[in-house]
C-alpha cells in the first residue's frame, strides 16, 4: 500500500474566506516503510498572515514573497498523491484548503486525485477517547521525540505524523499477522490430524446373490408400476422421457 503522510500550513482557518495555504509537506510511505521521497514547497499566498496563525507556524509574509505560487507547483502535487491513501491529522482542515486551492485552478478535487482519506485526529479519538490527541500528546502517548518542534512545520509534522501512525497501528497489524499465522497452523494441523487418523476407504462390492435380489426386485416394481420404473431404464431413456 502507497500512503502519503500530509500535512499544510495556512493562512489562518477559513478558505471560504479567502485564507490560503502557504506550506505543504508529504512524505511517502509504502508498505509501512518510509521510502525517503517527499514533496515541500513554501508558497507565496498574495495575502496577509493572520496573527494567530502566524504565532502557530511563524511563517511571515516577507519569507514568502519570492515563494511558488500555489498554482505552479499544483500539478508536481497531483502527480505526488495520485492513487495513494492521504493520511491527515484533522484532515478535513487540510483537504478543505487543498480543494479551494485546487478549485481555483479548474482542478480536480483531492479526493478525485488519491485512493482515500485516512484521518489520524478521528481514530486517536476512537482509540483514546475523552484524551488530549493533538499531534504533541500522540508523540508524548507513543514516545515519539518530538523536541525539536517549536513551532508548527508542514514536513516536520508529517514526518512525526508518519511514526504517530506506525504507532496507532502497530498492535493491529501484528494481531492480524498473529491471528493470520494462528489460523494456517490450526488448519494444517487439522489436516495432517485427521489424514493421519483417518482410516483407509472400504469398498464392499454385491455378491451375485445380492445382484440376483436386486434384479428380481426392480422386475417386481416394474410389473406394479405398468412398466414405469426409473431404475429399469438406461440412463439415455430417462433423458428423453
Amino acid at each position: 500500500m502507497r500512503q502519503i503522510f500530509l500535512d499544510t500550513e495556512t493562512t489562518g482557518l477559513e478558505p471560504r474566506l479567502g485564507h490560503r495555504v502557504i506550506e505543504i509537506a508529504g512524505v511517502e510511505m509504502k508498505n509501512r516503510r518510509l521510502t525517503g521521497r517527499h514533496l515541500h514547497h513554501y508558497l507565496n499566498p498574495d495575502r496577509e498572515i493572520d496573527a494567530g496563525a502566524q504565532a502557530v507556524h511563524g511563517i511571515d509574509r516577507s519569507f514568502l514573497e519570492d515563494k511558488p505560487r500555489f498554482a505552479q507547483i499544483a500539478r508536481e502535487f497531483m502527480d505526488f498523491v495520485i492513487g495513494a491513501e492521504l493520511v491527515i491529522h484533522n484532515a478535513p482542515f487540510d483537504i478543505g484548503f487543498l480543494d479551494m486551492e485546487l478549485a481555483r485552478l479548474d482542478l480536480p478535487a483531492t479526493q478525485n486525485i488519491c485512493a482515500s482519506v485516512r484521518d489520524t485526529l478521528k481514530m486517536a479519538r476512537e482509540l483514546h477517547p475523552g484524551k488530549r490527541n493533538n499531534l504533541d500528546a500522540l508523540c508524548e502517548r507513543y514516545q515519539i521525540s518530538n523536541a525539536h518542534r517549536t513551532l508548527h512545520g508542514a514536513l516536520l509534522d508529517a514526518e512525526l505524523l508518519a511514526d504517530v501512525y506506525l504507532a496507532m497501528t502497530r498492535g493491529q497489524e501484528s494481531l492480524a499477522m498473529d491471528m493470520s499465522t494462528r489460523l494456517s497452523k490450526t488448519a494444517a494441523d487439522r489436516e495432517q490430524t485427521e489424514g493421519a487418523a483417518r482410516p483407509p476407504l472400504l469398498v464392499r462390492r454385491a455378491s451375485a446373490e445380492e445382484l440376483r435380489e436386486h434384479a428380481r426386485v426392480l422386475e417386481h416394481i416394474r410389473q406394479e408400476s405398468g412398466g414405469i420404473c426409473l431404475f429399469c431404464q438406461e440412463p439415455e431413456e430417462i433423458a428423453e422421457g
